[in-house]
C-alpha cells in the first residue's frame, strides 16, 4: 500500500512538472497571425545563354568528351532533335528566396544572393497577389538587397533592436524553405556578434532556428513580433539545416537600405592597413596586458593610416574611441564610418600607447555588387577571354592608390583559368611573351597579346595581389576569343 501511494505521488508530480513545462513554452501563433503577412516569397529567373557550338553539359571544347557528346548528346538524332538544333539556345535557371516588406510603398529587404544576376524577379504576397520587382540596389559585402514592387498600402514589418537580444532568447523565422510559402520555424539565439570567414562587415546573430534553402532573405522575429535580423546562411556539411544558422542584424541591414535608397550603392570607409589577429603569444611578445586589438602587418603607402603615422607592427587598440576586441572587429568599425570623417586611433607601439588622428578614406565600390540595377534589357554579362578571365581597366583612382601606371582588374575567373591560382581581385600587370615582360594597359591590348599564343600554350602573367607581386601560369590556353 505504501509503495502504491508512492507511485501515485510520483505520477502526480510528473504530470505537475509536465504541465508546468507546457505552460512555460512560448506560443508563436499570435505573432505569426499578426506579422506573417509582412513576409513575401521571392522567385527569380535567370537566362543562361549557351554559346553556339557549345553544349549544355560541363565539358570544355578542349575536352576529348566534348566532340562525343556534341555528336551523340540529347540534342542530336540520337536524342531529342536534329543535328545542330538546341545549340546556341537560351535556358532558364530559377531560384527561390524570401523577403519582408519595409514600407507601404513596396520596398522589400532580402539577401543580395537571392536576386543576384536575376533577369526577372517575382514577389508573391500572403494574399497570393504577384508582382514583378526591380532591384534598387544590392551589397554583396553584407549580402543585403533592396527591391521594390509597384504597390501601396502594404503591411510593414516592425523593427527591433538586435543589441537588446539575449543569448538563449526565443526567436522565430518565417520564409519559404524549398518553396513552401510562409513556413514558420522557431529556436533560440545561440550567440551574437559572430565573425565568419570572408564576412568582415557583419556581426552575425547565430541561432538554432531551422533554416533551409528558400529561407534566405526572410525575417528573424523576436517574441515581440519585431524583426531583429535577416536569415542569411547556414553552417552545413549536407546543404540542409544542421542546427547552426546566421542572421544579419537588422540595424546593419537598415543602414544598407538607407544608402541604397538614397544612392543606389553603399559607401564604406577604409584606412589602408593589412591586419592580423592578436594571439596570446603575440600579446606577450608585444607586452600587451590582454589579448585584443589588431596587429598592423603592412601600411598602404600614401593611404589614410600612412598619412596619420601608423607603422607596421603597431597594434590598433581603439578606433574612434571604441575598443577593438579582435582584428575582425576593425573592418566593421572602419567600414561603418563615412569617408572623409576624422577619427582617432589608439595604437600600441614599442610598449607605449599612442594617440593618432586620421581622415577615413573611401573603399573602392564593388561594381558587380553595389548599386546593381535590374538587368532586364541590358547587355549580356562580360565575356571571358581566351584564358577564361573577365577583366576590366583600372580607374585613375585605383592606379593612384596602387601606384601603378597600368594593369587590369580580374573580375571573374572561368574555364581554363579556374584551374590556376588566379582569383577575382588580382591585378594583371604584365604578360610574359617570348621571355619579355609586356606591360598590360588595356583590355584590347591584352587580348591582342593573347591572340599571339597557339592553342594549348601555357601563358604566364605577372599579377599584383594585395601588397605582393607574383607570377601565375595558366596551362593550356583555349582556341579563339
Amino acid at each position: 500500500m505504501k509503495r502504491l501511494a508512492t507511485l501515485f505521488a510520483l505520477v502526480a508530480l510528473s504530470f505537475s512538472l509536465h504541465g508546468a513545462d507546457a505552460r512555460s513554452l512560448p506560443d508563436f501563433a499570435d505573432l505569426v497571425e499578426k506579422y506573417g503577412n509582412t513576409v513575401v516569397n521571392i522567385s527569380t529567373t535567370q537566362v543562361v545563354r549557351q554559346k553556339r557550338g557549345g553544349a549544355p553539359f560541363p565539358f570544355d571544347e578542349d575536352d576529348p568528351l566534348f566532340d562525343f557528346f556534341r555528336r551523340f548528346g540529347p540534342n542530336t538524332p540520337f536524342g531529342q532533335g536534329a543535328p545542330g538544333n538546341g545549340w546556341g539556345r537560351e535556358s532558364e535557371s530559377k531560384s527561390l528566396g524570401s523577403g519582408f516588406i519595409t514600407s507601404p510603398e513596396g520596398y522589400i529587404l532580402t539577401n543580395a544572393h537571392v536576386v543576384d544576376q536575376a533577369d526577372e524577379i517575382t514577389v508573391r504576397l500572403t494574399d497570393k497577389r504577384e508582382f514583378r520587382a526591380k532591384v534598387i540596389g544590392a551589397d554583396k559585402r553584407t549580402d543585403v538587397a533592396l527591391i521594390k514592387i509597384d504597390a501601396s498600402g502594404l503591411p510593414v514589418a516592425r523593427l527591433g533592436d538586435p543589441a537588446a537580444l539575449r543569448v538563449g532568447e526565443w526567436v522565430v523565422a518565417i520564409g519559404s524553405p524549398f518553396g513552401f510559402d510562409n513556413s514558420v520555424t522557431a529556436g533560440i539565439v545561440s550567440a551574437k556578434g559572430r565573425s565568419l570567414p570572408q564576412e568582415n562587415y557583419v556581426p552575425f546573430i547565430q541561432t538554432d532556428v531551422a533554416i533551409n534553402p528558400g529561407n534566405s532573405g526572410g525575417p528573424l522575429f523576436n517574441m515581440k513580433g519585431e524583426v531583429v535580423g535577416i536569415n542569411s546562411q547556414i553552417y552545413s556539411r549536407s546543404g540542409g539545416y544542421q542546427g547552426i544558422a546566421f542572421a544579419i542584424p537588422i540595424d546593419v541591414a537598415m543602414d544598407i537600405q538607407g544608402q541604397l535608397r538614397s544612392n543606389g550603392k553603399v559607401s564604406r570607409g577604409r584606412i589602408g592597413v593589412v591586419i592580423q589577429e592578436v594571439t596570446k603569444e603575440l600579446a606577450e611578445s608585444f607586452g600587451l596586458a590582454r589579448v585584443g586589438g589588431a596587429i598592423v602587418n603592412s601600411v598602404e603607402p600614401g593611404g589614410p593610416a600612412d598619412k596619420a603615422g601608423v607603422e607596421a607592427g603597431d597594434v590598433i587598440l581603439k578606433f574612434d574611441g571604441k575598443p577593438v576586441g579582435a582584428s575582425s572587429d576593425l573592418p566593421r568599425m572602419v567600414g561603418g564610418v563615412r569617408p572623409g570623417t576624422r577619427a582617432s586611433l589608439q595604437v600600441w607601439r614599442k610598449g607605449v600607447s599612442r594617440e593618432l588622428t586620421l581622415t577615413v578614406g573611401e573603399m573602392p565600390s564593388d561594381d558587380k555588387a553595389e548599386g546593381r540595377a535590374a538587368r532586364k534589357g541590358k547587355s549580356a554579362e562580360p565575356q571571358a577571354n581566351r584564358l577564361g578571365l573577365v577583366v576590366s581597366e583600372l580607374t585613375a583612382e585605383q592606379k593612384r592608390e596602387l601606384k601603378i601606371s597600368g594593369g587590369l582588374l580580374v573580375e571573374d575567373v572561368r574555364g581554363t583559368a579556374a584551374r590556376s591560382d588566379l582569383r577575382p581581385g588580382d591585378v594583371v600587370l604584365a604578360i610574359i611573351n617570348k621571355g619579355a615582360n609586356i606591360e598590360v594597359r588595356t583590355v584590347e591590348q591584352f587580348n591582342r597579346q593573347l591572340a599571339a599564343f597557339e592553342k594549348g600554350s601555357n601563358v604566364t602573367l605577372l599579377i599584383r595581389r594585395g601588397e605582393m607581386q607574383t607570377f601565375v601560369t595558366v596551362k593550356g590556353i583555349n582556341g579563339g576569343n
